[in-house]
Order: C-alpha cells, then sequence, then structure tokens
C-alpha cells in the first residue's frame, strides 16, 4: 500500500468504507495517521472492525474532536443532486474534504525518488465510455513489453492499496468524473481524455459540470503530456486550450475515431478499421485492426488511438505496440466475444449501461440479436435509432422491457423477461453470420447486483447453448 503522508499523529476522518474505503483506511494508518471510520452499512463497519479500524459514527459531533480532514468514498455526493449530511458538518467545522485519489497524489512521490535511476510516472485515464479498456490495454502493452507497471483506481486496485513507487514503474489510472471532482491533489505525468457522453449528470449539476470535472485532471493537474480525443466539441475545446505549440501541437496528442484530424501536430487517428499516427504533416505509421479480437468496432479503435499515444510518448517503438495489441484479449463485460456456436457469435457488453455506451457495441457489429433492457436511463434507446438496421431482432429483458419496446421503432422484439430465456431464445433463432449481443443500454439493478453480474448471467446462459 502507499502510506498517506501530511497526517501523521492527527485524525484522519474517512466516510464509506468499500473498496477504496477500507484501502484509504489502511493507508492512512500505515502514513502514521488516526483513522476514524464510518459507513451507513453495518455489515461494513462490522468487516472495518474487525481489522482492527475505529469505527464511530460521524453523524455525531464527539468523533469530529481534532480531526484534520474528511476522506470521501466516491459514490457519495459533495455537492449534486445535494451534499451527503456528514459532508455538511465537515465544512462547518472547517475540516477539509478530500478522496483517495487526492490522497494517492500527495503521497506517492517521496523523498526516496532521489535515490531511483528513473523517475516513476503517473498515466491517468478518464472519459465517459472506453476509460477501462484503455486503461487495461495500456497496462497489457507496458506490462508485455517489459516495463514495470501497475493498474488501479476505478478498475483493479484501490489507489492507496497499490505499491509504493519503484525506479521506472508506471502506474496506470483509470479515474471517473466523481474521483477527480474532488481530489485537492492532481499530477498525472501523461493524462487522457477520450470522450464525453450525456452521464452522470445529476451529480455534477448537468453537462457542464459534468466536462468541468474530467476537465480538472488537465487545467489541475498539468500533465507533462495530454492525450485527447476531440470527436466531440468539449474535447476539441480542452485539446486547443492547453495546447502551446502550433507546429509540433506540445503537449497535445489529438486523436479521433470520427472525425479526419489535420495540421501541422501530433495525433493519431482511426478510420475505416485502421489507426495511423502523423507528426507535422507526415504519417509515421499506419495499423489494420480489424482483424483484432480484442478489440472490435470503432469505439475500440478510438481506445486504440489512445493507448498507441500514450505508449508512444513513453518511448515505446510502433512495432512493440503493433506486436501487443494483437494479443490483448479484452475486458469482461466490455465488448468481449465469449463464444462462437454454429457460426454464431455472442458477445458480452453488460458495461454498456447507457444508450451512448450501447450505441458503440451496435456500430461494432451487424446482423445483431440484441438483448437490451434493465433500469432505464433518461431518454432510453431512442437516440439508437440510427442503427436499428443493424438489428434482426431484440430481446427485451427487465424493467425497462414495455418502455424499450415502444421505443424500437419497427424493430422486431420479444419480451424475454429473464437474460436465461434472452440467450435461449436469441440462440435458437440466429443463423450463421449472426451475433447474440448483451448490450442493455440500462442499469442492471432491477435485476442484478451490477452489470458484472448481469454479465456473468449472461455467459451462464450462453454455456448451457447447446
Amino acid at each position: 500500500m502507499i502510506p498517506v503522508r501530511g497526517y501523521r499523529d492527527r485524525p484522519v476522518a474517512i466516510l464509506g468504507l468499500g473498496r477504496s474505503g477500507l484501502a484509504t483506511a489502511r493507508a492512512v494508518r500505515a502514513g502514521g495517521a488516526l483513522p476514524v471510520c464510518w459507513d451507513d452499512n453495518p455489515a461494513v463497519r462490522a468487516t472495518a472492525a474487525a481489522e482492527g479500524l475505529p469505527v464511530a459514527d460521524l453523524s455525531k459531533p464527539a468523533p469530529w474532536a481534532g480531526v484534520s480532514c474528511l476522506v470521501l468514498s466516491p459514490g457519495i455526493p459533495h455537492l449534486y443532486p445535494e451534499p451527503h449530511p456528514i459532508v455538511r458538518m465537515a465544512w462547518d467545522m472547517g475540516t477539509v474534504v478530500d478522496n483517495d485519489i487526492g490522497l494517492f497524489f500527495r503521497s506517492y512521490g517521496t523523498p526516496d525518488w532521489e535515490h531511483f535511476d528513473v523517475e516513476p510516472r503517473v498515466i491517468a485515464i478518464t472519459g465517459s465510455n472506453g476509460k477501462s479498456t484503455t486503461t487495461a490495454l495500456i497496462n497489457h502493452i507496458l506490462s508485455e513489453a517489459g516495463r514495470k507497471v501497475q493498474m488501479g483506481g476505478n478498475i483493479g486496485k484501490a489507489v492507496l492499496g497499490l505499491n509504493p513507487a519503484e525506479s521506472g514503474q508506471i502506474t496506470v489510472l483509470e479515474l471517473s468524473s466523481y474521483q477527480i471532482d474532488l481530489a485537492r491533489a492532481l499530477s498525472p505525468d501523461v493524462a487522457v481524455f477520450l470522450n464525453l457522453a450525456a452521464d452522470h449528470l445529476d451529480r455534477h449539476g448537468g453537462q457542464g459540470g459534468y466536462f468541468a470535472a474530467k476537465a480538472r485532471l488537465f487545467t489541475a493537474g498539468v500533465p507533462d503530456r495530454s492525450v485527447i480525443g476531440v470527436d466531440e466539441p468539449e474535447g476539441a475545446f480542452l485539446a486547443n486550450r492547453i495546447r502551446e505549440m502550433a507546429d509540433t501541437g506540445d503537449p497535445v496528442i489529438r486523436i479521433a475515431g470520427r472525425r479526419t484530424l489535420s495540421g501541422d501536430g501530433w495525433y493519431v487517428q482511426a478510420r475505416k478499421g485502421w489507426i495511423s499516427e502523423w507528426r507535422k504533416g507526415r504519417q509515421v505509421m499506419s495499423l489494420d485492426l480489424r482483424a483484432m479480437r480484442g478489440l472490435p468496432g470503432p469505439h475500440n479503435h478510438q481506445n486504440a488511438c489512445a493507448a498507441w499515444a500514450v505508449c508512444r510518448s513513453l518511448g515505446l517503438a510502433p512495432r512493440q505496440i503493433e506486436a501487443h495489441l494483437t494479443t490483448y484479449g479484452g475486458l469482461p463485460h466490455r465488448c468481449r466475444i465469449v463464444a462462437e456456436k454454429h457460426g454464431v457469435t455472442f458477445v458480452n457488453d453488460s458495461k454498456a449501461t447507457n444508450a451512448d455506451a450501447a450505441e458503440k457495441a451496435l456500430m461494432a457489429f451487424s446482423n445483431i440479436h440484441w438483448i437490451v433492457g434493465g433500469q432505464a436511463k433518461d431518454g432510453g434507446i431512442v437516440s439508437l435509432a440510427p442503427h436499428f438496421d443493424r438489428v434482426k431482432k431484440a430481446y427485451l429483458i427487465g424493467a425497462a422491457a414495455a418502455d424499450f419496446a415502444g421505443q424500437l421503432a419497427g424493430v422486431p422484439h420479444t419480451d424475454a423477461h429473464t437474460i436465461e430465456e434472452a440467450v435461449a431464445l436469441a440462440a435458437a433463432e440466429a443463423v450463421p453470420g449472426d451475433v447474440v449481443l448483451l448490450a442493455p443500454a440500462a442499469a442492471s439493478f432491477d435485476q442484478f447486483t451490477d452489470f458484472a453480474q448481469r454479465g456473468a448471467a449472461f455467459e451462464a446462459a450462453v454455456r448451457r447453448v447447446p
């Protein structure tokens, strides 16, 4: 773990004792501070107490004596739609509010770095969609290339549960808007902005607040190199805002999956299944991604552009990156091919919890038997109508089934109720060359604890297909 610095012998309050909260409490204690832990869930509090972590009800005044900092877990709102009552208490008492990301950047660098031959680097990736895949892809390429690398944040280990820095080590972090927004310290060496879609708007007071939260990684973090997706206006604005040199583009590398880029700067773009790297108006490489099973579809090609740009900025040669792109197998529940039976391909994209993410999956395939539904989000699937010509039939599941049926605009469909029934029906009706795609475009909480449990249920049902 990474011991938290700056609070030795002082109480630090931790609200929320999930994966990141428990890791924070341990790291606070390892740094010589005095954790004061609280969670509304009695079972979670019991887990912390069993580790010897002090538990006290932070909704009461007594535990706040001498508290220097309140560390908030990412799922707890600190401003919108309204601040958590304990956050208000911290404000009233003049106690600073931070999160584990802020403590990580405050604590990762130590005097030991003076003795390292190669300074450690931190890569941070954010975006509405694709950040987990991009993070894992960068980690895979660097690891296969023989670099010392570790991965965490919103994927894998909580940041304070990662290993302390070593000479030459690269830490790759996936960061959500929740994590960036509250962090009091941000200092990545390389930062990536992939894209922006309407999501989490209640937590950020609207689209502008959502973008501003993600932009903090660049405007407050001031990375040495910024990799910016410019398909949306927000990304183009951000790239222009932090760009300094016209001829080189420094310190920005632009990436795009839907636009054709130009100019004298450094950029990487994907077009018709190929990615290409350009510098000072000259193409320096191109690569065909279409046969790479771990990266299906244009959205994954944008992720590949980002990973390519990051790895090139870290000094990897094109041939190294190409070799390791081909061996990437994809992340569970993220547009991953899980089986082929009788010429039919089965794809698990349970992580497609909104229409924008589901759109990426629909664009990646054709002849689709689409398993869709769950706990609907604002707008439902109306925005996906331009891609309905790729769908042979839809199989509706969960609470949104009736609403989604009315939004399918003539697409043949049936109410399958459950994942198991949907897979059985789709497999029976599919013919060789078809794709059975789970891309729910909805949250999972009506039938499952999370998208991973939903994806696991899909894969179990696929295994039962004769």
